[in-house]
């Protein structure tokens, strides 16, 4: 059977369509298109490992290399950088919210008293899309950036890694009501902890899981010196803590100022990702009563996976892989009606 000249004109009107779709905007949605056109996105999110694979081929590269060059200069960078991940997409998901500045029409979620003088990173995240707009000009999202510098932190501090779903636009809003909401503070009971997981889509087993990523990184004097030195309100210490313990805490964050004073999340390799987060737990030396709780909260699965993390390493970077993955997918923006790919991560499009 022949074919008529104005059936093939019109087939190669379509064919160069798509080509020019894919050729001009970066990250084209074809996985409606099916398996290997030229990637399929999860059915739910529209996200998928192979986003950039034809418009940013290099984008891992260089934000393990930004990467190197700042956890070298500054180890806590690493856990600053995961940190960032989860306090983005536990707030409006992973919408890069969290990296807007002030503006005349944005109140930073940087402002939020979880945040404040507490989350890191943001030059090392301002760095990355620096060099990635000189690689590849309007292509990488700011949400993505830090979904893989999150990622690459875990891998360079010796923690697993994972197949990490991209694609994700970026919000032009923020919401500091809901950075204070949302987040979950040091002080939090097991049931508070479960409950704030859960408005987000995860689970006690996530909580137990990602509560994980505490293995790294230190937190301030002010958000355990209750434990210390008033607990329960009645001006005595936590009685859940470890003697010994107690008293090196005691020298780090005094009754009185000292707030932001430091000390290591987990005492015996606190750049080290690993599970000895879990044994020092076990062994009443968990810093933040959010980590404490885990174990001493009264809820037996979260307790059990303490205690089954504790002694098998292999099983929580296993589970704390999967976790990841499903936390960054909360609330993604995706395709060509939501958000944007900034071209600064401080704030939006318009403002230039």
């Amino acid at each position: 059977m022949g074919f008529s000249d104005g059936y093939l004109l019109s087939l190669t009107t379509v064919s160069l369509f798509f080509s020019l779709s894919i050729a001009f905007f970066p990250g084209y949605d074809t996985h409606f298109m099916g398996p290997g056109f030229p990637y399929e996105a999860h059915p739910l999110t529209g996200l998928c490992p192979e986003y950039y694979q034809f418009t940013c081929p290099q984008a891992d590269k260089i934000v393990i290399s930004v990467l190197k060059e700042a956890i070298a200069k500054d180890p806590r960078m690493a856990a600053s950088l995961l940190r960032l991940h989860f306090h983005d997409c536990i707030v409006q998901g992973c919408d890069a919210s969290v990296l807007l500045d002030d503006s005349h029409y944005i109140v930073s979620e940087k402002n939020a008293k979880p945040n404040k003088n507490s989350l890191r990173g943001f030059e090392v995240i301002d760095q990355i899309k620096e060099q990635l707009e000189e690689a590849c000009p309007s292509t990488v999202s700011c949400a993505d950036i830090i979904a893989l510098a999150a990622r690459g932190s875990t891998v360079l501090s010796g923690g697993p890694t994972w197949e990490l779903p991209l694609g994700r636009k970026v919000s032009k809003t923020a919401s500091l009501k809901g950075a204070n909401a949302n987040i979950p503070p040091p002080n939090s009971t097991i049931q508070n902890l479960i409950a704030l997981f859960a408005r987000q889509g995860l689970d006690q087993g996530d909580l137990a899981t990602l509560s994980g990523g505490h293995t790294i990184g230190v937190a301030r004097c002010v958000n355990f010196k209750q434990r210390l030195y008033n607990q329960n309100g009645d001006k005595k210490p936590d009685e859940t803590l470890e003697r010994s313990f107690y008293y090196s805490l005691e020298r780090v964050c005094p009754r009185t100022g000292g707030d932001n004073n430091i000390s290591p999340l987990d005492y015996a390799s606190p750049v080290k990702f690993d599970n000895y987060y879990y044994k020092s737990i076990l062994a009443q030396r968990g810093l933040l009563n959010s980590d404490e709780v885990l174990l001493t909260g009264k809820d037996q699965f979260v307790a059990g996976l303490v205690k089954s993390y504790a002694e098998d390493e292999a099983l929580f970077f296993d589970h704390f892989s999967k976790s990841m993955v499903k936390m960054g997918q909360i609330n993604p923006l995706t395709g060509y009606n939501q958000g944007e790919v900034r071209k600064n991560c401080r704030r939006v499009n318009d403002a230039f």
